[in-house]
């Protein structure tokens, strides 16, 4: 880091810190006592405060990842500071945790950002430090900087894990993937795309190899045509890589740490008798194919400003009229999916203070031929997401469209909190935008931002059957 951009970057990261603690305060204002999720977690942190490990509440899906760290760094403050009383792991120190996280999203982001766009060193300073801007405000993670919720902590972890996989450093990446499955159990999804980042490089290089042999210049080598007969040319290729010794072993040598911790995450889900630690009946899984599809169009509406422009369009209208049979077929395969594998999660229909909730009914529940109506819109979103990874690897966009759908398609209950992970992966991945398009993007999560907080602090409302105050949020 320059001295200057490092000057700036600091200044940033501590403007960053006060307004977050300056909501922060409003927030545990208003909302004093432990609300949704937090009511299982904060009196969980709070038993392993008093020490008492050997008791859990059975509502909770996740490992105690996050009352494990949270006990680590309050304890020591508490010592210190010789603090006692109510004070102790309070719902507002808890909650305090997150905004830690905040800021090492916030300098993880930047680090990535830095390390991923390499190449374009020269003029990007204030681009590589408002892209990490940005990406720490994103909606949808920064909202839950502010209550006792997994996210924040689970993002970090995970995007520490990618980071040590970039500079070369296995054995610590999959350590900290170890702790980021500890957050959340799905994270070992990401832990196993870092991995696969690994096999990915090692067949680019075979592939490129087997280009140069046969002297294919018809195409560059991380291309391939979107046809049956270029994915079956993938398919063989992978087959034989798979197949061959010398392959195998020179990508173990490399991604053991990964397959060690496999290896663990196996073990535990035997003993466990599944993923979901508790409340096994609400979190099942499916084949929930149009989670895909309300991913693309999630991305789509939060990259707007740096993926969307007028080429970009006009490109699409090409490959249509380039391929028009390919993406018929295409549309016919959404559409069945849409009409055979949509499922509906009894919370997404009952809980009126979550968003998701509204955007089902006010979308998909107006009539039964909305889902399908969309198919066009998920078509040009989908096409829209992988347009952005042109620049990346054939077998690295495969690897992330690989856990792409193993994050998204299992899930039965559409909850945005689930995007974060991979809508992180796909926008740090992108080309580095302009600093115009950089600044409508932050101005963008910046109103989102004000809207939900307010919304969550201003617009409350009661249940018949309850006297609580319930509010809206993501």
């Amino acid at each position: 880091m320059e001295k200057f951009e490092g000057y700036i970057f600091t200044a940033l990261c501590s403007t960053n810190f006060l307004i977050s603690c300056l909501l922060f305060s409003r927030v545990t204002r208003e909302q004093r006592e432990p609300y949704m999720d937090e009511v299982f977690h904060i009196p969980q942190a709070q038993k392993y405060c008093s020490g008492k490990f050997n008791e859990w509440e059975p509502m909770i899906t996740t490992l105690p990842g996050l009352y494990l760290v949270s006990v680590g760094v309050i304890k020591p403050v508490v010592w210190l500071a010789d603090l006692t009383g109510a004070v102790v792991c309070s719902t507002a120190m808890l909650r305090f945790i997150n905004l830690l996280f905040n800021c090492g999203n916030l300098y993880l982001l930047y680090l990535l950002v830095c390390k991923l766009h390499l190449r374009e060193k020269t003029r990007t300073t204030s681009r590589r430090v408002l892209s990490a801007l940005s990406l720490s405000t994103f909606p949808v993670l920064y909202f839950f900087n502010f209550l006792y919720y997994t996210d924040a902590g689970s993002t970090f972890f995970i995007l520490f894990t990618y980071l040590m996989t970039l500079y070369g450093c296995h054995k610590a990446s999959a350590f900290l993937g170890v702790c980021s499955v500890l957050f959340r159990q799905t994270n070992i999804i990401w832990v196993a795309f870092c991995a696969g980042t690994l096999v990915a490089a090692k067949m680019d290089e075979a592939w490129k190899v087997e280009h140069s042999k046969k002297r294919d210049e018809k195409s560059p080598p991380s291309q391939v045509p979107l046809s049956i007969s270029g994915a079956k040319k993938v398919l063989l290729f992978t087959l034989e890589f798979l197949a061959s010794p010398s392959h195998v072993k020179a990508v173990l040598l490399v991604a053991w740490p990964y397959a060690a911790v496999g290896v663990g995450f196996l073990v535990f889900v035997v003993l466990n008798d599944g993923i979901v630690v508790g409340d096994r009946t609400s979190h099942e899984a499916c084949l929930n194919f149009p989670q895909l599809f309300y991913f693309f169009s999630f991305a789509l509406f939060f990259s707007l400003p740096v993926s969307l422009c007028y080429h970009r369009v006009l490109r699409f209208l090409q490959a249509l009229k380039k391929q028009p049979l390919f993406f018929l077929s295409l549309t016919c395969v959404a559409l069945l999916l849409v009409w055979k594998f949509t499922f509906v999660h009894k919370y997404l229909l009952a809980d009126n203070r979550h968003f998701p909730f509204y955007v089902w009914k006010r979308l998909f529940q107006r009539h039964e031929l909305v889902r399908f109506l969309l198919v066009p819109a998920y078509v040009f979103a989908g096409w829209n997401f992988l347009d952005s990874f042109k620049s990346r690897s054939l077998f690295w966009s495969l690897a992330f469209l690989a856990c792409l759908l193993a994050a998204t398609v299992p899930q039965k209950l559409l909850e945005f909190r689930y995007f974060i992970v991979p809508y992180l992966m796909y926008r740090l991945h992108m080309p580095l935008p302009s600093l115009t398009r950089l600044i409508v993007e932050f101005l963008l999560y910046t109103a989102v931002n004000a809207a939900t907080l307010y919304i969550f602090i201003s617009k409350t409302f009661h249940w018949p059957d309850s006297t609580a105050t319930q509010r809206f949020m993501w």
